[in-house]
């Protein structure tokens, strides 16, 4: 656990990504799924100002009037929105940068990959170029999220050779340990383009054989995670921190998704307690 205490100027937002079961993972539905509406109502609960919609609310499929009547739900309840995607491909990302625009958005995060989609470091470097002046005019900029298959290094090779100050780093905690890198290695080197910080908090046990490591989901805390550290790293005009989780399945989806809520609770408590400014 992180026993160290750091406030931090950055407000905590709420991802979509800390409310995955409740929300519906593939072959995993609820029988009555959190729509994006209650996802900003609990935010709303939670004493929160920010949620991130990423992929598992997957915005280019609402309708105009769906959209407008999300917007609004959220500036009632006084949440900001940040808006996010997965695969990067160049008519997919405009269209997001319009979303993003829609509920002003500082930011799109983008996950390269998806489904069938695992393009190369000059593929992707070629489609930022192409969209890198619309997201300029716009005054938005685009967060490339670490995920398992670049590692750090790599994206740093991508911002250098796309060569705009618009494109930035979404950091998350945890996904780079599928691309055999650790937290403090991802955080040392992309620390300098990070504009967005996804807190996972995990617990990295070996297996009782002794031959392997499991890595485990817990609640803001109650894990390994050095987010004191992370956040003295972090740049002064990084935007925003935002909790996800990685809780384990239960014996049944009711009962994960109550754990799944207690997580969020409990981690946005913890925030709250040792590092909210």
């Amino acid at each position: 656990m992180d026993g160290l205490k750091k406030e931090s100027k950055m407000p905590l937002g709420l991802g979509s990504y800390a409310l995955a079961w409740s929300l519906g993972v593939p072959g995993k539905m609820p029988k009555k799924p959190l729509s994006a509406f209650e996802f900003i109502d609990m935010a709303k609960s939670l004493d929160l100002t920010l949620v991130q919609m990423d992929d598992n609310i997957p915005l280019h499929n609402y309708t105009t009037t769906e959209l407008n009547d999300l917007k609004h739900h959220a500036y009632q309840q006084g949440i900001a929105v940040e808006v996010g995607t997965r695969k990067l491909e160049t008519d997919h990302i405009l269209n997001y940068l319009d979303i993003a625009k829609e509920f002003a958005s500082p930011f799109l995060r983008v996950v390269i990959d998806a489904k069938d989609y695992e393009p190369e470091p000059t593929t992707v470097i070629s489609v930022l170029k192409s969209v890198m002046p619309s997201f300029e005019k716009a005054g938005v900029y685009l967060a490339l999220e670490n995920h398992d298959r670049f590692t750090a290094a790599t994206f740093v090779d991508i911002i250098t050779k796309t060569a705009s100050e618009y494109v930035k780093i979404c950091l998350d905690s945890v996904n780079s340990l599928g691309a055999g890198e650790g937290v403090a290695e991802v955080t040392k080197t992309l620390a300098p383009h990070v504009i967005n910080l996804h807190l996972k908090e995990y617990q990295i046990a070996r297996v009782w054989h002794n031959m392997g490591f499991t890595v485990e989901g817990r609640p803001l805390g109650q894990g390994q995670l050095p987010l004191a550290w992370m956040l003295s790293c972090l740049p002064a005009d990084c935007l925003s921190a935002t909790l996800e989780l990685w809780p384990a399945p239960e014996a049944n989806l009711e009962q994960t998704i109550t754990k799944e809520q207690n997580w969020v609770k409990e981690s946005v408590h913890y925030w709250k307690t040792h590092f909210a400014h």
